[in-house]
């Protein structure tokens, strides 16, 4: 008796990745360092100046890190609450935080005690930068006010109560000191004037603002809020250019890589989504563990660092040319045993005698189904939720083998409302899938004729196949207009061809005959 043949699950061909440039590039990065902090972590800056340290404000304490570090080469802790949103100044040498407690602190970076604490602020401070003067300090708190600070001697200098909201994010322009634009949670941003006495510019987001960056230029603003990162022209007047809705969860930060021609955004939904500035299409996706607070790039691209909601610091360094070619080689497979001890180029001689061992076969569980002939079971093996949304192919492939037995109308037969739910389900997934079209289209008529009698009894069922019977359809009008669209251009084709005479060797053109005899032929039929 014949064993028995398993069933064949043929191999379709997949669709690689799309390499480009972009790829090459933000895929050019080493594994990821990971350093747990004490707390969630809700902002990174790093130092415009050399080496590029970058301070990563977490809970209580203000840790500043170096490029390669993974210790923290300097901490500041003197907070009595949750600090937020610490900031480096152009030069490096001062560092900013406001605090949970109102109160916003200034250090030098080189110390540990605060040089200065500007105190006015009635409820925490989430937003502080420096203007580009550097003598400076933009503040914005859940008071729903933002206020300018002298840094010399601690003095507040303007103070503006327009937002009705906490004010969560801010930025200072970088090439006029007088100009800064303030995000809300009651969705509005403001362009605010120094020396005017309210804000000069306001845009509606639509969503609580929580991330805000403007552009080298400073002629286009990002924000973003909710699910959205919409660009705003100042130039314009607030102007809405573009509105990007690909993340799910909230945006809650953003950044440019360093040439600006590269937007990246980061969301509660654990990705990083990389955006191609010239038409703002994805041209890369980071995945990470938790949901990320906060986002920065080294100067270069040379790091890509990432704060999560479970107090993770995951930092990723771009790799060195000499490391991505060792990348680029795969490593090699170590040699089996066998080979390792007769040499790889081991030859068997002629008096060889080969043992061959008496390879044990292991079944699927759908093929001991059929070995055993149930071929209901066999089916509702292959239509379980993992092999029927991740392996389609084996679902088709046990199919194709039912019919190949003319047993497969018995097995879509006799089938409850849930079973008979799943199977449907599984058809107006796949039906029109060109690998699997061949094979379902035979097993969908056969449902609707085995099904036909019950129509009525589940509005479930009775959904899925009109479903299912418009699905049918539509594919033959598409066979159809295609067959006429490949008829018109086997038209097109032999007219714009040139025709092309294929003599045969011997044979005369006019009527087929050789010339010998044409020449025999021509004075028989003059006599006659």
């Amino acid at each position: 008796m014949a064993s028995f043949k398993p069933t064949k699950i043929p191999l379709y061909p997949k669709l690689g990745e799309k390499v480009t440039q972009d790829t090459l590039y933000w895929k050019n990065y080493k594994a990821p360092v990971q350093i747990k902090e004490f707390g969630a972590i809700s902002s990174i800056d790093f130092s415009p100046v050399a080496p590029h340290n970058f301070a990563v404000t977490a809970f209580t304490r203000i840790h500043i890190y170096g490029p390669f570090s993974q210790e923290p080469v300097k901490s500041f802790t003197r907070f009595k609450d949750t600090a937020y949103c610490g900031r480096f100044r152009s030069d490096g040498k001062l560092l900013v935080a406001g605090c949970e407690d109102s109160v916003v602190r200034l250090f030098d970076v080189d110390g540990k005690v605060a040089l200065r604490m500007f105190k006015g602020h009635t409820k925490a401070v989430h937003v502080t930068d420096f203007t580009s003067d550097s003598y400076q300090i933009l503040t914005g708190s859940d008071d729903y006010t933002c206020r300018l600070w002298d840094i010399a001697n601690a003095n507040e200098l303007n103070r503006y109560k327009e937002h009705t909201d906490y004010i969560r994010c801010g930025v200072t322009s970088k090439l006029n000191r007088d100009l800064f634009i303030t995000g809300s949670y009651d969705h509005t941003l403001k362009l605010f004037d120094a020396r005017a006495d309210k804000s000069v510019m306001t845009m509606d987001h639509g969503q609580p603002v929580e991330s805000l960056l403007l552009y080298p230029s400073e002629g286009l603003l990002v924000s973003a809020g909710g699910r959205h990162v919409k660009v705003w022209d100042l130039l314009k007047g607030g102007q809405p250019l573009v509105s990007l809705k690909n993340h799910h969860k909230t945006v809650t930060s953003l950044c440019l890589s360093s040439n600006g021609q590269r937007l990246l955004s980061a969301s509660l939904d654990r990705h990083v989504k990389v955006y191609n500035t010239t038409n703002y299409k994805v041209v890369h996706n980071f995945d990470y563990a938790a949901s990320i607070l906060s986002l920065a790039l080294a100067p270069d691209d040379e790091s890509i660092v990432v704060g999560m909601t479970n107090s993770i610091l995951s930092i990723k360094h771009r790799k060195s040319p000499e490391e991505s070619k060792e990348v680029s080689g795969q490593q090699r497979r170590r040699p089996s045993y066998r080979v390792f001890v007769k040499g790889k180029n081991h030859a068997p001689k002629q008096g060889d005698y080969l043992v061959s061992k008496p390879v044990k076969q292991y079944l699927a569980k759908y093929d001991k189904q059929l070995k055993q002939f149930n071929v209901s079971k066999a089916l509702d093996t292959a239509l379980e939720t993992w092999t029927r949304l991740r392996k389609p192919e084996i679902t088709v492939a046990v199919i194709k083998e039912l019919d190949r037995r003319g047993t497969l109308k018995n097995a879509l037969a006799g089938r409850d409302e849930q079973g008979l739910s799943r199977l449907l389900n599984f058809f107006v997934g796949n039906v029109v899938d060109p690998r699997f079209a061949p094979v379902l289209v035979t097993a969908a008529e056969m449902i609707l004729d085995v099904y036909r009698q019950i129509i009525g009894q589940s509005p479930v069922v009775d959904r899925q196949l009109l479903r299912l019977q418009d699905l049918l359809e539509r594919e033959i009008d598409y066979q159809q207009d295609l067959l006429e669209v490949l008829g018109m251009l086997d038209t097109m084709f032999a007219s714009s061809l040139p025709r092309m005479a294929v003599p045969c060797p011997g044979t005369s053109r006019a009527n087929g005959l050789a010339q010998g005899e044409a020449g025999t032929l021509r004075p028989q039929l003059q006599a006659t």
